[in-house]
């Protein structure tokens, strides 16, 4: 039999070295887990891996991970999926898996068409409503950090892993510890699990857009279908909304009709930029060429107002992308490509925004006018000082010291320019200040955060959703409308790639075991 194993060695040290001494005879070995602790690095201490192994001896063998799937057939009218992010996605790949062909509907392009329209967005500031940095095939997450790191609780995340590096991801994803795919990796895997989807059989429409649900005449708590941007209706008895927290047109739409959703907590700030090399100096310390890109985590909570400062989609060497859906409004977001070989990092520094508090709660969609107020103000600052395609900066020091007018900035990687402005012009006031608390205890964490190179980027709106989209815990459909499955980041249940694709499956697994009777 196998025997599973767990160590920990100094980060350079030969894995097969010390399990052929350790255990000599063996015939091979696969690795579950693997991950590295660079704590105290910066003071000299030397970074360790912590490993899971499982090894076997000649004569045995690993029990194979794949899952057996049994073709279920067909249902009557396929499963209409909105929205081709990781939710959707993996929605449609579960189902295909038991022989229950979807259809799948997304309003901008595919991955590689798509990318032409968002470059020449950062260029000329040329704006594509239906593909930008959150509409397309891949979803927001296609120009995202890759990160797939989540704290969710499911036996669907190795799946999600596993099936991940079926479609081309590198092989360590399904065992390290934070795996990161890096958005250059993740945008051809996506391409690889939409081609088998369509293998499959199932139907994808590109550039499509859904309008409307459409609502039984004599159940209007029950949906039926959709109807699309050019008028035809297509007709389900389960339709996924998997649009993501930035198809905004939905949230509107579901509020008229009286779908259930209550508002949420999200949080709003900045991306600080940094040089690369400050922030690997200052995690890593005379480690940092050898480990290379770092991460950080950093959270603080003002005791006088209970709000929480902390980072958020940290990316080392990665890009600042302008990242909006909106003519009029400017957003900002981090990606990093899979080598995180930039010459920045960054990360978000939001605070967070509590329902009923900071907004109220007469509208349920109060907390996307608060989101969107901020993202116009700073299109009309750009439209001001610049072009209405550069995203509004200021230096972390200059931002400490609230005063601005720099004529020259240093470098960033946002491709899309930047211009210097008084970032508290754009932002409300009590997230500036808790930002500038929360600055200076982060600098006594990381000495050298607060730097003369550093560099704030605004608004970072979209966080998360504003609100929840209130389903059943048991059987995922909406509380108010039978035959509505709410998913992944734009219904309020995820928060990131990983946590969204497992979302995805979990609603695939509850419409088989109600429309099949069957249950894994």
């Amino acid at each position: 039999m196998s025997k599973k194993i767990n160590f920990i060695l100094d980060y350079d040290a030969d894995l097969d070295a010390y399990l052929n001494s350790k255990y000599p005879g063996i015939s091979d070995y696969r690795i579950h887990s693997e991950a590295l602790d660079a704590r105290g690095a910066n003071r000299g201490k030397k970074p360790r891996c912590n490993y899971s192994v499982e090894i076997i001896y000649p004569g045995e063998k690993f029990q194979a991970f794949e899952e057996v799937y049994k073709d279920l057939g067909a249902l009557n009218d396929k499963p209409i999926i909105i929205g081709a992010g990781p939710g959707g996605l993996f929605c449609a790949l579960r189902l295909s898996e038991y022989g229950i062909p979807s259809i799948l509907i997304e309003r901008g392009e595919r991955a590689h068409n798509r990318m032409k329209h968002i470059a020449r967005f950062w260029r000329y500031g040329e704006f594509d409503r239906e593909n930008n940095v959150c509409f397309g095939e891949g979803g927001a997450g296609l120009f995202s950090d890759g990160k797939l790191i989540t704290r969710v609780k499911s036996p669907y995340v190795q799946y999600v892993m596993n099936r991940l590096v079926d479609f081309g991801a590198p092989k360590e994803t399904a065992y390290v510890s934070n795996p990161h795919l890096g958005s250059n990796k993740i945008r051809a895997l996506i391409t690889q699990i939409t081609d088998e989807l369509l293998r499959r059989k199932c139907e994808i429409h590109y550039n499509t857009r859904v309008d409307e649900l459409l609502f039984d005449k004599q159940t209007p708590t029950k949906v039926i279908g959709v109807r699309l941007n050019d008028g035809k209706e297509i007709y389900s008895s389960n339709v996924i909304l998997a649009t993501g927290h930035s198809a905004k047109e939905i949230y509107y739409h579901l509020k008229e009709n009286n779908v259930a959703m209550k508002a949420k907590d999200f949080a709003v700030g900045v991306r600080i930029e940094h040089p690369r090399e400050l922030i690997d100096q200052i995690q890593y310390g005379h480690y940092a060429a050898e480990l290379g890109a770092a991460r950080y985590r950093l959270s603080y909570e003002d005791k006088s107002t209970h709000k929480g400062t902390y980072s958020f989609c940290m990316c080392p060497g990665g890009y600042v992308l302008s990242s909006g859906t909106d003519e009029n409004g400017i957003v900002v977001n981090g990606m990093s490509n899979y080598a995180r070989n930039s010459r920045w990092s960054n990360s978000a520094l939001v605070v967070s925004v509590k329902a009923g508090e900071d907004y109220p709660l007469d509208d349920i969609l109060a907390g996307h006018e608060f989101q969107k107020n901020i993202e116009q103000m700073a299109y009309k600052v750009s439209l001001e000082k610049a072009s209405g395609k550069e995203v509004p900066v200021q230096t972390l020091k200059d931002f400490l010291d609230d005063k601005n007018g720099r004529s020259v900035m240093p470098k960033t990687s946002c491709p899309s320019g930047i211009f210097d402005t008084r970032l508290r012009d754009i932002l409300p006031k009590f997230i500036t200040d808790h930002l500038a608390n929360a600055l200076l205890q982060f600098d006594r964490s990381m000495n050298g955060f607060v730097s003369e190179k550093a560099l704030l980027l605004a608004p970072e709106t979209r966080t998360s959703a504003p609100v929840t989209i209130l389903r059943n815990k048991e059987t995922l459909e909406s509380e108010s409308h039978t035959g509505l499955y709410p998913c992944g980041e734009g219904a309020g249940y995820a928060g990131g790639i990983t946590s969204a694709a497992v979302d995805g499956v979990r609603i695939a697994m509850s419409i088989i075991k109600k429309d099949k009777g069957f249950e894994a």
